[in-house]
């Protein structure tokens, strides 16, 4: 049985009702929650509260979990919606330090990465969700579309926009959001 298949047996577990099982997929996810809160929320204390209610709900409604594969964008699209509760406008982290860049971005400058992040808190809120859920969080459209409700058109379109926007916002030539 591949890893793939396990994970998805033990998601069929959780959503049967099944403690250790639920338990045991947020061990596995606990990271990539936290880093999603803390992209939203900006501060380790209100990330850990979003998370911590990400996982109460996640828990209560794991049986509306229709398709086991689902399961991230499920667990996100609460994440998403705990932080929107939390904090009604969502904003972007300003501590660089404290989420891994990806591979893409090892040859960037701390300077150049911290202008980038700086372009993107100030696209609109859903612009930057997209972006962040894209290159951050690396879900694919349909994932995205999933998560935020929305047909995959309107993810598609809102993307398209918000690279436009970090080229504006990005007048040098070293960082453009085709980098991203």
């Amino acid at each position: 049985m591949n890893k793939d298949e396990k994970h998805q047996r033990l998601v069929k577990k959780a959503i049967r009702g099944n403690a250790d099982a639920y338990g045991q997929l947020i061990q596995e996810y606990q990271a990539y929650l936290y880093k999603m809160a803390f992209l939203y929320m900006r501060n380790q204390e209100d990330a850990l509260d979003v998370v911590g209610t990400t996982v109460l709900k996640g828990y209560q409604n794991i049986r509306s979990l229709k398709n086991a594969e689902h399961f991230k964008t499920w667990i996100t699209r609460i994440l998403m919606n705990a932080a929107n509760d939390a904090q009604k406008k969502i904003v972007y982290y300003s501590d660089i330090n404290e989420v891994q860049i990806s591979e893409r971005h090892k040859g960037v400058s701390l300077e150049e990465q911290y202008d980038l992040h700086e372009a993107i808190e100030q696209l609109p809120d859903k612009y930057r969700t997209v972006i962040i859920l894209k290159y951050f969080s690396g879900m694919s459209v349909n994932e995205i579309a999933f998560v935020l409700d929305s047909p995959e058109g309107t993810v598609k379109a809102y993307l398209s926009r918000a690279r436009d926007l970090l080229k504006k916002y990005l007048k040098e030539d070293y960082m453009y959001a085709d980098h991203i």
